[in-house]
């Protein structure tokens, strides 16, 4: 994994993300190379090519993004993959349409570009396919031991369940300690000879420390002895938040909050991410209004605006402040009869035929750019969720008040990793990832976000 403004990325998609890069840049010299018939300074003297290829791979890395294929859980096959990618260079080919005509300097002819496209197409498919073969191999992955068999160490578990999760880590074993209730029944070693020995003959890079209780038998000179061989040394916390991208609360101490980095609030970044959020939310409302009109319209017609087109609503947002957001109406009048507030279900019968569209490709989301233009919202950030649920929520599930440290977003990281949130159950496993995000959030996190938003629209993730 490699940190990039305290978000972690794992190495391979980097890797792979640079060789894309110069792969998409090549195939812009070679479309221009067959056009001008292997004469490239023919080509210079009416094209500026470095320019446009730098132009087309950043388009074409940002598509790729936002079809979700830089997701490093990304559960779908061969097939799947081919129809990412192609969707990604097809919305590439017209974004740089839309930049030829808007910056006519970068433009280039129509069959120079085609060749470029075609073989950057057939570029990728063969990193991809080469990336596919290469990055579940062993030998590539890090090599990790864990300290422990209990419910600690049965929890990692849990992020090798399906082996089309591509983890760039492999475990090698977990050590068994005799006075340990033993949970985990596989891969066991038990804790018979110097730790050092164990992990120079498993070539060990990471030790993962999972003890349940690490007061009866912790060997800290053993592990010392390790760390001081070169061998990394991880609490569980740690590794889930590099591995998962979230901070699970059945391990999360007051302690570790405390001593970890990150929960950084500075004026500057306040104002930079205000910046920034003015800025997103201008580019949206300049794309999205007729989409917004027309959605409008759509609810107006469907039941004559019986309730009206727009739907306001409490909700809960920084430092515990009551804002009314405002989204497209997708339910019938009076949803709430009974005045109770309610989870919204799978096909609940309160939703509207419009509304059902709406709400699946997000569109219903689209009127609360202005709150975050009013201020009382970010557009990245944690759902903000009804006073009612908070209260209720705060009171049963902890460091639930924690998710309201920053601005509550429209899209967030919890939304794009976890489905639609319908229950306590679910409000507390992307509580998770919210306070990974309240943890690390930075514009590059906002970013990355914000483009993988994108998959769950056109995907239709965790809708409802």
């Amino acid at each position: 994994m490699v940190r990039i403004f305290r978000h972690y990325v794992p190495t391979s998609y980097l890797i792979l993300g640079v060789a894309e890069v110069l792969i998409l840049m090549a195939a812009v010299y070679g479309g221009m190379f067959v056009r001008f018939s292997g004469d490239l300074e023919e080509a210079a003297k009416f094209f500026s090519i470095f320019p446009v290829a730098l132009t087309f791979a950043f388009v074409t890395i940002c598509t790729m993004t936002a079809m979700g294929l830089y997701e490093r859980h990304l559960r779908e096959g061969v097939w799947g993959m081919l129809l990412r990618i192609t969707g990604a260079l097809l919305l590439s080919f017209l974004l740089m349409s839309v930049v030829f005509y808007l910056f006519p300097a970068l433009s280039i002819w129509r069959g120079a570009f085609g060749l470029s496209w075609l073989l950057g197409f057939l570029g990728v498919v063969g990193a991809r396919m080469t990336f596919l073969s290469v990055a579940d191999r062993e030998v590539l992955k890090k090599r990790i031991l864990v300290l422990g068999t209990g419910n600690k160490a049965a929890m990692i578990g849990q992020l090798l369940r399906r082996k089309t999760d591509r983890q760039g880590f492999t475990i090698v074993g977990y050590v068994h300690f005799p006075r340990e209730h033993g949970v985990v029944k596989h891969n066991t070693i038990e804790h018979d000879s110097p730790f050092l020995e164990l992990v120079q003959r498993k070539q060990v890079d990471e030790i993962v420390v999972a003890l349940d209780d690490r007061r009866k038998s912790f060997p800290m000179e053993e592990i010392v002895d390790c760390r001081m061989a070169g061998v990394e040394v991880v609490d569980l916390m740690t590794f889930f938040e590099r591995e998962a991208g979230k901070l699970p609360l059945s391990l999360l101490q007051p302690s570790w909050l405390v001593y970890s980095d990150g929960f950084h609030n500075s004026t500057f970044r306040v104002y930079l991410k205000r910046a920034f959020d003015i800025a997103v939310s201008l580019v949206v409302l300049f794309f999205t209004w007729p989409i917004m009109l027309i959605t409008a319209i759509a609810i107006y017609l469907e039941d004559r605006a019986d309730g009206g087109i727009f739907y306001r609503q409490n909700r809960v947002g920084q430092n515990g402040r009551v804002f009314r957001v405002l989204k497209f109406r997708s339910m019938h009048k009076n949803a709430e009869r009974d005045g109770r507030p309610k989870w919204a279900e799978k096909d609940d019968p309160r939703i509207t035929r419009v509304g059902a569209f709406i709400r699946r490709t997000r569109i219903d989301e689209l009127p609360q750019v202005f709150n975050v233009l009013r201020g009382d919202m970010s557009f990245v950030g944690p759902r903000p969720e009804r006073p009612e649920f908070v209260a209720e929520l705060a009171r049963k599930i902890p460091y639930y008040a924690e998710r309201h440290r920053v601005k509550p977003g429209i899209t967030g990281w919890a939304q794009i990793c976890y489905p639609y949130g319908s229950s306590e159950k679910d409000a507390e496993e992307k509580l998770q990832y919210d306070l990974y995000y309240v943890k690390n959030y930075s514009l590059f996190l906002d970013l990355m976000i914000i483009f993988q938003t994108l998959q769950v629209v056109l995907w239709g993730k965790g809708a409802r």
